[in-house]
């Protein structure tokens, strides 16, 4: 018992969005055990990942105020100067753009950067390009959230599908009240998301550089350095 209950300390929770997924994961494997036993294996193994997939373990996230926090796990694929989604009406000048890219294995839900309060939503559909891709972010479909702190800042997070990503799931509704690393939405199977900074924030991340959502800094009101190069060692 004290075994089983370490072993399962280390497997966290299931968003409720996967159940359905793991039930037809399972149902399927059920029949291909009928057909051919290795196959079966194979489907429990496509049922053990889709599990995983939809994994939503809890994360402590700095609260200090000013720091702007990583939405997603992943790797931080982009650093750019790029216009935010016109929907957002945030207007044509570029703003720094920090996008993660999330492999099939990583952790899909999406979180908020910043206590702020969602002041407009919009979904835009599109195409379902590779998400690493810089057209990613103007040609594939879409979810954005603009957000508003109390001060006045203005942060925009895009949830971008993927090349096998075919739903995205906002959690988040106009005028909600969101706390850093609240949870605002899940993407479906492998996708992006980009986080629009403020005019004159610079980033404190690096191009490569793996972020962990709700837990990594991207960037601090506080402290003004340009942006940190990396290196791989």
């Amino acid at each position: 018992m004290v075994l089983m209950r370490d072993l399962l300390a280390f497997v966290p929770p299931m968003h409720p969005e996967g159940r359905r997924f793991v039930l037809i994961f399972a149902a399927i494997t059920l029949v291909l055990f009928w057909i051919w036993q290795p196959l079966g294996w194979i489907g429990v193994i496509a049922t053990v990942w889709c599990a995983w997939f939809f994994r939503d373990p809890e994360r402590v996230t700095p609260d200090r105020p000013g720091l702007v926090i990583a939405p997603a796990d992943g790797v931080i694929n982009m650093i750019a100067q790029a216009v935010p989604p016109p929907e957002m009406g945030l207007g044509d000048e570029p703003l720094t753009r920090i996008s993660v890219f999330m492999n099939v294995f990583n952790v899909h839900i999406i979180r908020s950067p910043v206590e702020a309060a969602a002041i407009r939503t919009a979904y835009r559909p599109g195409k379902f390009f590779d998400a690493s891709l810089d057209k990613a972010s103007e040609e594939n479909e879409r979810s954005s959230v603009l957000l508003r702190t109390g001060g006045g800042r203005e942060y925009c997070v895009v949830m971008v599908a993927g090349l096998v990503a075919r739903r995205i799931l906002p959690f988040v509704n106009q005028d909600d009240h969101l706390e850093p690393g609240d949870r605002i939405g899940l993407i479906r199977f492998g996708s992006r998301v980009d986080v629009y900074l403020p005019k004159g924030l610079d980033p404190l991340v690096s191009v490569g550089q793996t972020s962990v959502g709700g837990e990594t800094v991207l960037a601090d009101h506080h402290v003004h350095d340009d942006h940190r190069p990396g290196r791989r060692s």
